[in-house]
């Protein structure tokens, strides 16, 4: 019987140990980054204040767009093309969801830049103010 209550006991403080050592962790980040966070919001935006750099951050943007676009109508079309000759339906199966990840990856892509743009804006990130990844 004094097992149980010795094995009880030590689980109980094992769990308040753990849970002072959490709540000290959580209380050391917080102070960590109200303290980090202070300079960095001070500083002027350094990719704002480049000559020409939003404008290539925005053109590299368009061209991986543009890419993969034309990756997922090369890929769809292969796809559809291998699965005219396939006669396994298994293969079949496997080509179809092989062709909607790809369409998931493509609105990923294309709906990313505008989304970080929109919501960049609204939460005031000095990136989304200056440099356009709309790739329309």
């Amino acid at each position: 019987m004094t097992t149980v209550n010795q094995s009880t006991d030590e689980r109980s403080d094992s769990s308040a140990r753990r849970q002072r050592v959490l709540r000290s962790g959580v209380a050391a980040f917080v102070m960590l980054s109200i303290v980090a966070v202070d300079p960095v919001l001070a500083q002027d935006s350094v990719v704002c204040d480049a000559e020409g750099l939003p404008d290539m951050i925005s053109g590299f943007f368009q061209i991986t767009t543009a890419l993969g676009i034309m990756g997922l109508v090369v890929v769809w079309q292969a796809d559809s093309l291998v699965e005219m000759f396939t006669m396994n339906i298994e293969q079949k199966k496997s080509l179809k969801q092989h062709k909607r990840t790809a369409l998931k990856s493509a609105v990923i892509l294309v709906i990313l830049g505008p989304l970080y743009t929109v919501a960049g804006a609204a939460m005031g990130l000095p990136l989304a103010e200056c440099v356009n990844l709309v790739p329309w």
